[in-house]
């Protein structure tokens, strides 16, 4: 083919060159094209699941589940920030906790639920003040919030979320407080040896087998606090060192049957007021009282039996609280009473009442000498018990002593002299029964006998009254008009005056004559003189 020309007169119009063709992009093969997918068919999909559920069935699956899910969990626990759960302090569980939020549970805590003091299964729960320790509850909160993290690494942390750990607390220990307050708890936790006894069983008297004591060991507790005192309250207790004490008497057989006769009667217990002359009696079954029978050593090397102290004093402290009004009992005492005459095969024993001081109000018109002859106490110990009370307004209220004060001595249970002050006149009884009754004469009006109980003080052949001048035979000291004077008022015979050596007084019985003492004739103040001991109670009425 020939060129093309174009008319050589005609301008020649440039024609473009066609566009190059873009390079043909290879792809490559696949093969015959895919049909376009259909949805699976609902019989598929059952068979997939099939699948799916027997795989996760076997030991390998359903292991790849929960490794996956307890993956899960860690990914979001450590994420949080917080306490991991399990994680307790100071017996305080924090786990879950925001360190802030732990710091102050801690710190409150610690205050208001207090700590443990434990002896195997025995507690006792105490503030911690007591024993000078407290918590620093930031830096607690803080270790707790490290635990699986820095401290423990992920095996702590795991430990924690399936076995509890208990975080050390940060704590500050005042060894000098917590000895103080061990010290003073000792006859809470502490528990005395029982010797062998024996006990009534269905009727029948038992050898009863003994029981261990046990001690605080206050140096080797406080020992531990010292040593590690973060570590020994971790669970918020105190594991107190105890030391066991052996029983001296480890078998009383051979007391069997000193035991079924006593056995054979209630005990009595004879609860005497010696201020009012009043008795009741506390009778404990054999039932009862035959769980406190012990064996103890006596000083020939035998045995004895005796009531356990620990036993016997509950039971009086229980009824102690039948007691009326300000009276009391001694318990420590008692309990020597009743086993002193158990001692003796005897299950009758006394114990003596006594009374707490008082409070009185003062009523218009009253004094310190009128409040005391009304309430029987001399008016001088009043005074005493009052310092610094120099004038009486109705409405103001004063101490009164108490009547124990006036009667220091031990009581003689069985006599009792009552006179009267109105009538002039003493009665004496020995075990209940009228022995003397006599006319005398007590006090001038002013110089008079104070009413009250007392007690046979002192006795003196023939005293001098520097005072009076006088000599008294036969002289029984009965109370002192204050408790800081030296001189007693008492009962004597007709005096005699040291210069001119008469007798004074000798026709004024049955009315005031004295200085104050119980005026009585020459022959019945040597009979009184030899009948009444020191401790013998004197109730003067008015």
């Amino acid at each position: 083919m020939q060129p093309y020309r174009s008319d050589p007169n005609q301008p020649t119009v440039p024609q473009p060159y066609p566009a190059p063709l873009k390079p043909r992009q290879s792809t490559p093969f696949i093969g015959a094209r895919k049909k376009p997918k259909t949805p699976p068919s609902p019989e598929a999909i059952k068979r997939r699941r099939l699948v799916l559920a027997l795989a996760l069935g076997t030991p390998i699956g359903l292991g790849m589940l929960i490794l996956f899910i307890f993956v899960l969990v860690l990914v979001v626990l450590y994420s949080s920030g917080d306490i991991l759960p399990g994680v307790s302090a100071a017996g305080v569980d924090i786990g879950g906790k925001s360190e802030s939020e732990a710091a102050v549970l801690l710190t409150n805590s610690w205050s208001a639920e207090g700590i443990l003091l434990r002896d195997e299964d025995r507690i006792w729960q105490i503030n911690p003040a007591e024993l000078g320790l407290s918590i620093d509850g930031p830096a607690t909160a803080a270790s707790a919030k490290d635990w699986g993290r820095g401290n423990g690494s992920l095996l702590g942390g795991i430990e924690a979320l399936f076995l509890g750990v208990d975080i050390r607390p940060a704590l500050v220990v005042d060894l000098q407080t917590a000895a103080n307050r061990l010290n003073e708890i000792r006859g809470v936790v502490e528990q005395p040896a029982m010797n062998a006894g024996v006990r009534l069983v269905n009727g029948q008297v038992q050898a009863a087998p003994p029981v261990q004591g046990r001690v605080l060991d206050v140096d080797a507790t406080l020992a531990k606090l010292q040593n590690d005192a973060a570590r020994e309250m971790a669970d918020g207790a105190l594991d107190l060192i105890m030391i066991p004490v052996a029983p001296a008497v480890t078998d009383a057989s051979a007391l069997v049957d000193q035991a079924r006769a006593l056995l054979s009667s209630p005990l009595s217990i004879d609860v005497y007021d010696p201020i009012t002359n009043e008795s009741t009696i506390w009778s404990p079954g054999p039932e009862e009282w035959s769980q406190w029978l012990v064996a103890n050593s006596d000083p020939n090397g035998g045995l004895v039996l005796s009531l356990d102290n620990n036993s016997l004093s509950n039971y009086l402290n229980v009824r102690t609280g039948e007691l009326t009004g300000s009276r009391y009992l001694k318990v420590d005492e008692s309990v020597q009473r009743i086993n002193a005459a158990l001692s003796q095969n005897s299950v009758n024993s006394w114990v003596q009442v006594y009374h707490h001081p008082t409070t009185y109000t003062v009523q218009g018109g009253d004094t310190i000498s009128s409040i005391g002859y009304d309430l029987g106490i001399p008016y001088p110990w009043i005074q005493a018990a009052n310092p610094g009370v120099d004038a009486l307004n109705p409405g103001d209220t004063i101490t009164i002593p108490s009547v124990d004060e006036l009667i220091p001595l031990p009581v003689v249970r069985n006599k009792r002299i009552v006179l009267s002050i109105s009538q002039q006149h003493l009665w004496a009884y020995e075990n209940g029964v009228l022995v003397y009754d006599w006319v005398i004469s007590t006090g001038i009006a002013r110089s008079p006998t104070s009413p009250g109980v007392f007690q046979i003080r002192s006795h003196e052949i023939n005293a001098y009254a520097a005072q009076w001048n006088l000599y008294m035979p036969h002289f029984m000291g009965v109370y002192n008009p204050g408790p800081n004077a030296g001189v007693m008022n008492g009962f004597h015979g007709f005096p005699t005056d040291a210069n001119g050596g008469y007798l004074l007084w000798t026709n004024n019985l049955g009315r005031p004559a004295t200085y104050g003492c119980i005026l009585l004739s020459l022959e019945n103040a040597e009979i009184l003189y030899n009948w009444a001991e020191e401790g013998v109670i004197v109730e003067i009425q008015k």
